[in-house]
């Protein structure tokens, strides 16, 4: 018997110094990841971004069951075929509450770089579905058509198009016409403010707001600092990327200063719907997304702007493991959910600076869900190694 409790007792002194060692090689691992080339990120950020560059998961990938909610859905959604000018029809996706309406209307213009391949109406559908959920709203997923088949100016008539259509057949959906409004993430951002000025430029329906994520606002060589310094494609955005899809997107070097493709270089930015815009701090469409805010209120339009510090590029994507991608979220459907009720009021520009909440517990609660993560992926990355 004294012999099976020293054998017992060797046995839990090795599995503890291995839970000790494993749990060691976590936190050393995070640490390390959270030393990125341009300064270091917070753990949660470092775990996604180690993640999506070793290619253990995409942003599109849904989270975890442990992170989401389970309850009895208050929306319907289906794919729809929406009719452009051209004579043809463009997949999206609609998401409508249960509730008797009408309800407000947004119309969602989904990331990408514009080229095939690099986002469509599925990959941000957690998005487009949470937008719903928090502004009780319509909200159609665009399924614009892209470069290279589709260079410019496919995807803004495309987009353009779907606003007339939603206008239009309003009633059939159980919408409210008189609450439009448009939003987008990075290219899509980049639509979604164009549409804007089609529709102040061209008298088409009128628009309550836009939502504009990390947009990209130029396609000329300025050299913003963020550009400068967040453009490796670390941080989920590579010079590569943009110069590709500015290349595929507009061939003729001409229409790069055209202001439906670079709404920062416009004459003039009057008359438009209220804005917010979001930015990331490692993003190299930071300061171009910024400078746009800015010019909107030199127009006398009124404009919220947040930069969420800690983040990369996309980081809305990941709302249910970054409580920054959640927080941004909540912001842009409150500002949304609020301008359908009133206009907001006016105010000189004004960059807000989002640095994450400072308590105690829920800095331990991140860093616990990144080590947590990190585990997973230490783990993955082994598996990999001998399949």
């Amino acid at each position: 018997m004294k012999r099976i409790r020293e054998k017992l007792g060797i046995w839990l002194l090795v599995v503890s110094l291995g839970l000790i060692m494993s749990s060691l090689t976590v936190i050393l691992s995070v640490h390390y990841w959270a030393h990125t080339e341009a300064g270091q990120v917070p753990p949660k950020t470092a775990v996604l971004l180690h993640a999506i560059h070793h290619n253990l998961v995409t942003p599109n990938m849904k989270a975890p069951k442990f992170f989401s909610t389970s309850g009895v859905s208050r929306f319907t959604s289906e794919i729809i075929e929406i009719p452009v000018s051209d004579g043809t029809r463009i997949q999206s996706k609609i998401y409508k509450p249960t509730a008797e309406g009408p309800h407000p209307i947004i119309l969602y213009y989904h990331g990408g770089a514009f080229m095939e391949g690099y986002g469509n109406i599925h990959t941000h559908d957690n998005i487009v579905r949470s937008l719903a959920a928090r502004t009780n709203s319509i909200v159609i997923a665009v399924g614009y058509r892209v470069a290279p088949a589709h260079p410019f100016p496919a995807a803004i008539e495309d987009s353009y198009d779907a606003l007339n259509w939603a206008y239009n057949n309003a009633a059939e959906w159980d919408g409210d016409n008189s609450k439009i409004a448009v939003a987008g993430d990075s290219a899509g951002g980049n639509i979604a403010t164009v549409v804007t000025l089609m529709a102040r430029d061209r008298n088409g329906p009128d628009i309550q707001a836009q939502a504009l994520l990390y947009p990209l606002t130029t396609f000329q060589d300025i050299e913003f600092d963020s550009r400068l310094k967040y453009d490796s494609g670390y941080y989920l955005l590579s010079r590569n990327v943009m110069l590709r899809a500015r290349d595929t997107y507009t061939p003729d070097e001409s229409l790069w200063v055209h202001q439906y493709t670079s709404p920062l270089e416009a004459d003039q930015l009057y008359d438009l719907p209220p804005a917010i815009i979001i930015t990331a701090e490692f993003d190299p469409l930071r300061d171009e997304g910024e400078a746009y805010a800015k010019r909107l209120a030199e127009h006398g339009v009124p404009v919220e702007t947040i930069r969420y510090n800690g983040v990369m590029h996309g980081f809305i994507s990941f709302y249910e493991v970054m409580y920054r991608g959640n927080h941004g979220l909540a912001n842009t459907a409150k500002f949304l959910h609020t301008s359908f009720e009133e206009r907001p009021a006016y105010q000189p520009y004004n960059l807000q600076v989002y640095n994450g909440k400072t308590t105690r517990a829920m800095k331990i609660k991140d860093q616990a869900e990144a080590y947590a993560i990190g585990s997973f992926l230490l783990g993955k990355q082994a598996i990999s190694i001998f399949e």
